[in-house]
């Protein structure tokens, strides 16, 4: 829909399963929109668990609350949202969900365009919040890799990138 030609979450997601033998793997999408193509890739996949926090209604419109299936868990968050609406609805379904599954592996779409600077969404996420969702995804699984997702303001994405390798790393 414009912003990727190839999935490269999912690609990895599959890649993973295949040469290392992984029977679960999550993803976890922070990036402000739906993942709506890994969502539809996995969606009928109970070998990949699938979680998207992300700005709706918004582009792709996709994701809403009603939108979830046994392995796919769509969290819907409204404009304005930062660190502590983020964090809440880690700790409360993201952990609870991810836990559950037991994945193996453990893939991060790091998208860093809900930091309150970026100019494509409106919420409002700072360095320090990108730093402990990445903290939090880290003691997720035994395994972790990420993918660099969006971000359009140039000047804070160094820095949001280096804060996120940060909380991948304590």
């Amino acid at each position: 829909m414009g912003f990727c030609f190839f999935n490269n979450i999912a690609i990895a997601a599959r890649a993973a399963q295949r040469a290392l033998g992984l029977e679960r793997v999550a993803i976890v999408d922070y990036d402000v929109h739906h993942g709506n193509g890994t969502d539809a890739i996995f969606r009928e996949d109970d070998s990949v668990l699938f979680v998207s926090l992300h700005q709706w209604p918004f582009y792709p419109g996709t994701g809403g609350p009603d939108d979830q299936a046994e392995t796919t868990l769509n969290i819907p968050l409204a404009a304005g949202s930062g660190d502590a609406e983020y964090l809440d609805a880690f700790e409360q379904l993201v952990e609870p969900a991810v836990a559950a599954f037991e994945p193996e592996l453990l893939l991060v779409s790091a998208g860093f365009d809900a930091h309150l600077e970026d100019p494509l969404a409106e919420m409002c996420v700072t360095a320090d919040g990108f730093r402990e969702l990445s903290r939090r995804c880290a003691a997720l699984s035994p395994r972790l890799a990420a993918v660099l997702e969006g971000g359009y303001e140039l000047d804070t994405l160094p820095g949001l990138v280096a804060a996120a390798l940060d909380g991948f790393s304590a």
